[in-house]
C-alpha cells in the first residue's frame, strides 16, 4: 500500500465524518427527535418543546454542539454522569496528553530518520503521494545505522511522560474515588453485605437460618436481613403492568370511548382485561396469606444483611464466616440500582464452573474469529487481489480501475473487520452474564476485559502476524525469539492499523453520536405505528465494555507504532480529540447513569497501558536486534525493568483503593452519623432500600376487583385522561414502579 491509498482511505472516511455530523446537528435540532438527542435530560429536567416550528435554522448544520461539549467543566459531568463518566473521560485526556507528545517527539525526530536513512526506498520515487508507506518506518533503516539513538531517545522519552502521567492521573482518580464515598449521602450499600451459600436447614428456612447466624456471632452490630427470592406469578402481573402502563401513555385520549369501562375504544380485549382475568385466577387459587412475599416466592441460599454501622458490614464481608470457604460467603454489596437480582438465586458452588465455562467459550469464540480477519489480511494483499481476479473473470476489470483497487486495499479491510466486531461486546456481555456476576457494574467490568483481551490477540496479534499463525509460532523456537518476529511484523502492518483508525476510529464516532438504532427506532413509532416516545423507554446506559476497550486498543496501536511508524499518530490524535467532544456530548444529553461504581474501571485502564508500553518497549528490542544496534538494545533493557517497578509501585499505592474501603474513613463516617443523631434515619432507610421487585403491597377488594391507585395521570396534550386509573411517575432511572394496597 503507497500513500495514495493511505489519502484514498483517508478521504472516503472523512467525508463520511462530514456527512454524519452535519446531518447530527440538523437531527438534533428537530422536536421530534428529543428523545433521542436528549434523553437524560427528557428525563432528570422536564421541558417543554418551545420556538418556531417552520423556523429555517432548524435545517442548516451548526457547530453549538462543539462548543457545548468544550466548555463543560468536570464538576459538570460528576453532576451529570458520575465518577465513571469523569474516569471515562480522564482515558480520553490522558490520550490526548501522552500522543501530543509522542506525536512531536516522533515526526520532528524519528520520521525524518526512517525516511531519509536508507537511499533505496527515497530515489526511486519523485512523488510522496507515490511513495510506499515502508519507508515512513524503521524497516527503511538500514542495519547498524548510528541514528538508532533518536528511536532510543523517543522511546524513553515517551516511556516516562506515559508514567508520569499515569501516576498523577491514578493519584488524581483516587482521591475522587474516596471524596465519593465521603462526600456522597449515607450509602445503603456500605451497610450491607450480600451473603451467599447460605446451609440449608430441615428445620429452618433459609430467612430463619441467616436470622439465626448473624444474630448470635454479631450481637452487637447486626440490624436486619432481606432473602432473595425466586420469581413467582406475583412477579409477571407487576411486568404486565408496566407494558400496559408503557401502552397507555401512548394511547390518544380523543379516541377512547368513556362510556366503556375500562375506557378502551373497541370490543376487542385488551391486555388491562386480560391481566384482570388473570389476576382473578391467581386469586381464586391462592389464599390471602399466599400472596405475602415470604409465600409467593421461593427463598434462594442468598441474603442482603444490614449492619448498624459501616465497619462492622466491612468487617463482616472480609472475614472467613466458616471453616468451610464455600458457605456463607460475604461480600460488601453493590448499590441497590446496581444489583443484578437474576443472578442472585444461582448457586455460590456453581460460579467456579461457569467462570470457567465461560472462560472456554470465550477462548472459543477468539478462535472462531480467525476466519474474518484471515479474510480481511487477505484483502490487504497486492498477490491476493490478483489471484480473486483470475479466479472470478468478471472482477477483472473492475479491480484493475486504480481508485476501485485502493479502496479494496485501503478501506474496505478495515471496514470489514470492524463490521465483524460489532457482534464481540454483546456476545461478551452474555458470557459475563453467565459467569453469575451480582452487580450490573461488576458484569459491565468482566465484559469490558473480556473485549479488552479479544482485541488486543484478533485485533492486533492476528493481524499483526497476517493470518499465517500457525507458520509464525512454528518459527518461534524459544521465547526470545518473539521480540524478533514481532519487530519484522509490526512495522509490515502499519498502514493496516492506520486505515482501521479512519474507519473503527473516526467513522464509528460519527455513528455513535448519531445513534441510528434509537433513531430509527423513534421515525418507526412515529410514522408507521402513529406513537410518541417516552424518553424512559429508549434510555441507555453508557456502553463501557465497548468504548474502553476501543480507546485502549487505540492506546496500544499508538504506544507500539509511535517509533516504528510515526505517521498512525496524527490520525490518532484526531481520533482523541474528536472522541473528547463526541463522548462529553453524550455524557450530558443521551446516556442515564443508574449507578456508579465509584471508578472501578481506571485499574483496567492502568494495566493495559503499561502493558501497551511493555509491549513496545520489546518490540523496539527486536527492531534493534535485528537491525544490528547492541547500544539501542542494551538501553532499552533498563527502561522495561523501570517500567515494571513503576507499575509494582502504583498496584501497592493505588490500586486496594479500588478494591477495598479503608476502614478508617468508614468509622470516621459512623462517628460523624452518631454526632449528629441520625444513626436511626440512616438504619430506617437502609432496611427499605433492596426492594428485589417494585412491589411495595397490593390492592384487593373483597370480590376480588384490583383496582389501581395513582398520583399523576396521563397527559396528552392540553387534555388529561385518568381513565379510571392513575399511575405513578417513573423514576428518574425510567424504571416504572406500580403501587398496589392491600384491601381486606
Amino acid at each position: 500500500m503507497d500513500v495514495a491509498d493511505l489519502l484514498t482511505s483517508a478521504g472516503i472516511n472523512i467525508a463520511i465524518c462530514v456527512v454524519l455530523l452535519s446531518l447530527y446537528s440538523i437531527l438534533r435540532k428537530q422536536p421530534g427527535n428529543a428523545c433521542v438527542y436528549f434523553t437524560r435530560k427528557l428525563i432528570s429536567e422536564p421541558i417543554e418543546g418551545s420556538g418556531d416550528v417552520n423556523c429555517l435554522t432548524r435545517f442548516v448544520p451548526s457547530a453549538s454542539w462543539i462548543a457545548r461539549a468544550w466548555q463543560a467543566s468536570d464538576e459538570e459531568i460528576l453532576a451529570v454522569g458520575g465518577l465513571d463518566a469523569v474516569v471515562f473521560m480522564r482515558i480520553v485526556v490522558f490520550s490526548i496528553r501522552v500522543f501530543i507528545i509522542a506525536a512531536i517527539i516522533c515526526l520532528f525526530l524519528v520520521l525524518p530518520v526512517n525516511y531519509n536513512e536508507h537511499g533505496k526506498w527515497c530515489y526511486e520515487h519523485k512523488e510522496i503521494h507515490a511513495e510506499p508507506l515502508e519507508v515512513f518506518t524503521t524497516a527503511n533503516v538500514k542495519e547498524a545505522s548510528k541514528w538508532f539513538w533518536a528511536h532510543c531517545l523517543a522511546l524513553y522519552l515517551i516511556s516516562f511522560s506515559a508514567c508520569a502521567l499515569l501516576y498523577f492521573e491514578y493519584k488524581s482518580i483516587t482521591q475522587m474515588r474516596l471524596a465519593h464515598i465521603t462526600g456522597s449521602p449515607p450509602n445503603p450499600s456500605h451497610f450491607t453485605v450480600l451473603v451467599r451459600g447460605v446451609p440449608g436447614s430441615p428445620v429452618n428456612s433459609y430467612s430463619e437460618s441467616v436470622e439465626q447466624f448473624f444474630s448470635t456471632y454479631y450481637a452487637e452490630s447486626y440490624l436486619s436481613h432481606q432473602i432473595v427470592y425466586g420469581d413467582s406469578t406475583i412477579d409477571k402481573l407487576v411486568k404486565d403492568a408496566e407494558k400496559i402502563y408503557r401502552m397507555l401513555k401512548t394511547i390518544n385520549p380523543r379516541s377512547l370511548d368513556r362510556s366503556f369501562p375500562n375506557c378502551l375504544a373497541g370490543e376487542t380485549t385488551h391486555s388491562f382485561m386480560i391481566l384482570n382475568h388473570r389476576a382473578d385466577r391467581v386469586l381464586g387459587s391462592t389464599s390471602m396469606d399466599g400472596l405475602h412475599p415470604r409465600h409467593s416466592k421461593k427463598e434462594c441460599p442468598a441474603a442482603f444483611v444490614f449492619f448498624k454501622t459501616r465497619y462492622a458490614a466491612l468487617v463482616a464481608a472480609q472475614v472467613l464466616q466458616s471453616s468451610n470457604p464455600m458457605l456463607w460467603v460475604t461480600e460488601l454489596a453493590p448499590e441497590p440500582h446496581d444489583v443484578y437480582w437474576s443472578n442472585l438465586s444461582i448457586p455460590f458452588k456453581q460460579v467456579w464452573f461457569r467462570k470457567i465455562t465461560t472462560l472456554l467459550a470465550s477462548v472459543a469464540f477468539m478462535l472462531v474469529f480467525l476466519a474474518p480477519v484471515t479474510l480481511v489480511q487477505g484483502l490487504t494483499q497486492e498477490y491476493q487481489l490478483d489471484q480473486l481476479s483470475r479466479s472470478l473473470p468478471l472482477l477483472e476489470g473492475i479491480l484493475k480501475q486504480n481508485f476501485i483497487r485502493r479502496v479494496v486495499t485501503g478501506y474496505l479491510p478495515s471496514v470489514i473487520l470492524m463490521l465483524f466486531l460489532y457482534t464481540v461486546p454483546p456476545t461478551m456481555m452474555l458470557f459475563s452474564a453467565m459467569e453469575g456476576t451480582v452487580s450490573r457494574s461488576q458484569r459491565k467490568r468482566s465484559a469490558c476485559i473480556k473485549v479488552l483481551y479479544f482485541m488486543i490477540w484478533n485485533v492486533f496479534f492476528v493481524n499483526v502476524l497476517s493470518g499465517s499463525i500457525i507458520s509464525q509460532l512454528s518459527a518461534v523456537s524459544s521465547f526470545t525469539d518473539i521480540p524478533i518476529h514481532l519487530a519484522k511484523a509490526v512495522p509490515a502492518q502499519a498502514t493496516f492499523f492506520t486505515t482501521y483508525v479512519l474507519s473503527s476510529g473516526w467513522a464509528s464516532l460519527s455513528c455513535e453520536i448519531m445513534q441510528p438504532y434509537p433513531l430509527f427506532y423513534n421515525l418507526f413509532l412515529k410514522f408507521i405505528l402513529r406513537k410518541d416516545q417516552d424518553p424512559s423507554d429508549c434510555a441507555l446506559t453508557f456502553p463501557h465494555h465497548t468504548e474502553i476497550p476501543r480507546l485502549l486498543l487505540f492506546v496500544l496501536l499508538g504506544f507500539t507504532f509511535s517509533i516504528m511508524a510515526p505517521s498512525i499518530l496524527p490520525f490518532l490524535l484526531v481520533f482523541f480529540f474528536l472522541a473528547f467532544l463526541v463522548y462529553r456530548n453524550q455524557i450530558l444529553n443521551v446516556y442515564v447513569p443508574k449507578y456508579d461504581s465509584g471508578g472501578e474501571f481506571w485499574p483496567i485502564v492502568q494495566n493495559a497501558t503499561i502493558f501497551a508500553l511493555l509491549l513496545t518497549q520489546v518490540i523496539a528490542l527486536g527492531v534493534f536486534g535485528i537491525k544490528r544496534s547492541p547500544v539501542a538494545s542494551g538501553f532499552v533493557i533498563p527502561l522495561i525493568v523501570l517500567t515494571l517497578l513503576f507499575n509494582e509501585y502504583c498496584r501497592q499505592r493505588f490500586s486496594p483503593v479500588f478494591t477495598r474501603r479503608p476502614a478508617q474513613i468508614l468509622i470516621e463516617m459512623d462517628q460523624q452519623d452518631e454526632k449528629l443523631g441520625r444513626k436511626q434515619e440512616i438504619h430506617n432507610q437502609i432496611r427499605s432500600a433492596y426492594f428485589q421487585n417494585p412491589i411495595i403491597s397490593f390492592q384487593l377488594s373483597n370480590n376480588h376487583n384490583w383496582s389501581m391507585s395513582t398520583n399523576t395521570s396521563l397527559r396528552h396534550g392540553d387534555e388529561e385522561s385518568n381513565c379510571g386509573m392513575e399511575l405513578s411517575r417513573p423514576s428518574r432511572f425510567g424504571s416504572f414502579h406500580p403501587t398496589f394496597q392491600l384491601i381486606v
